[in-house]
C-alpha cells in the first residue's frame, strides 16, 4: 500500500480531500528537498489555506451579483476621461469600509463608473467583505415584489445584511412615494453599520430631487454625502469608442492620415472579465 493510499481515508475523515490531487506531488517535493515534516506539513496547510480562499472568493463574487468581474488595474486609463486619483486611491484603500463610510461615483453615461464601482465591491471580497450589486431600479422592483409575497422582512434584510451595498444607477428617474421611503429606509438602517457605493448620471446635488417627500430626502442625503467620498468621473462615453460604426469609420480612413487609437482592454470595455 502507499502512502497517499493510507492518507487518503484520514484526509477524507478530517475533510481534506482536496489535498488528494496534488499529495503525490508534494510527496515528491519533499524527498527532493528532504524537508521535514514541519516544513512538509506546512506546504500542505498552505495548499489548503490557498484552495479554500480562492473557493471563498468565487462563492462571494457570484453571491454579489456583478454584471462582470472588474478589477481596478483593468481599467483602460486611455479613455478620454479625468477623476480625481487621489480620492481613487483613498477609496480603493477600502478604509472606507472599516469607518461605516461610502463611495459615491457620478458622472455622465459610458466614463466607467459602473466598472469602477463593481472593481471596489471585488477588492472588497478579496478583503474579506461581504458584497452586494444591484441596479437601483431592481432594488425597488425587488422590494415591490417582496411585498406582494409578503417576504418584505427578508427581502430588506437581503439588503441590510452585506459589509457593502452597491446601487447601480440610482435617479434613472424620480422616485415614487413607496420607493422614496424604501431607500429612506435602507439608507437610516445602514447608516454608521455597514457602506454603501453609489453610482448615478447626475450630480449629488440633484438627488433631493429625486424623492417624493423632501423631508425623507434630507434626512437620508444628510447621513449619506456627508460620510462620503464623492468621485466624479467626466469624459465622452467609452462606449462611443467601441461601437461598430466608429470602428467602419476608422476601417475606411486613409492609413497616411488616420490617428492612431489605443486599443481597447482585453476582454471588451475596461478589460472586463465575463462571470463565470
Amino acid at each position: 500500500m502507499t502512502t497517499t493510499n493510507e492518507l487518503t481515508p484520514l484526509l477524507k475523515r478530517l475533510k481534506l480531500g482536496t489535498l488528494l490531487p496534488t499529495l503525490p506531488e508534494r510527496l515528491a517535493l519533499a524527498r527532493r528537498n528532504q524537508l521535514d515534516y514541519a516544513a512538509f506539513l506546512e506546504v500542505l496547510l498552505a495548499d489548503e489555506v490557498s484552495r479554500r480562499d480562492q473557493g471563498r472568493l468565487e462563492r462571494q463574487v457570484l453571491l454579489a451579483g456583478f454584471e462582470e468581474v472588474c478589477r481596478l488595474e483593468d481599467f483602460d486609463w486611455t479613455a478620454p476621461i479625468t477623476v480625481d486619483r487621489r480620492l481613487l486611491d483613498a477609496a480603493f484603500s477600502l478604509d472606507f469600509l472599516r469607518r461605516h463610510e461610502h463611495v459615491l461615483f457620478v458622472g455622465p453615461v459610458g466614463v466607467g463608473k459602473t466598472f469602477l464601482a463593481q472593481a471596489l465591491g471585488y477588492a472588497a471580497i478579496r478583503a474579506g467583505s461581504t458584497v452586494r450589486f444591484m441596479q437601483a431600479d431592481k432594488c425597488f422592483l425587488a422590494l415591490a415584489q417582496a411585498r406582494v409575497d409578503h417576504t418584505l422582512e427578508k427581502a430588506f434584510r437581503s439588503f441590510l445584511t452585506p459589509d457593502l451595498l452597491i446601487l447601480d444607477d440610482l435617479g434613472l428617474h424620480r422616485l415614487t412615494a413607496q420607493q422614496s421611503a424604501d431607500l429612506y429606509e435602507i439608507i437610516v438602517s445602514r447608516h454608521r453599520r455597514a457602506s454603501f457605493v453609489i453610482t448615478s448620471n447626475r450630480s449629488v446635488d440633484e438627488w433631493l430631487g429625486l424623492f417624493d417627500d423632501a423631508i425623507l430626502g434630507n434626512s437620508a442625503l444628510d447621513r449619506l454625502a456627508n460620510a462620503s467620498y464623492q468621485i466624479v468621473v467626466e469624459g465622452s462615453s467609452y462606449r462611443e469608442r467601441l461601437s461598430p460604426h466608429r470602428r467602419a469609420t476608422r476601417r475606411e480612413e486613409p492609413s497616411a492620415t488616420a490617428t492612431p487609437s489605443a486599443a481597447p482592454g482585453a476582454g471588451g470595455r475596461h478589460g472586463r472579465t465575463p462571470v463565470a
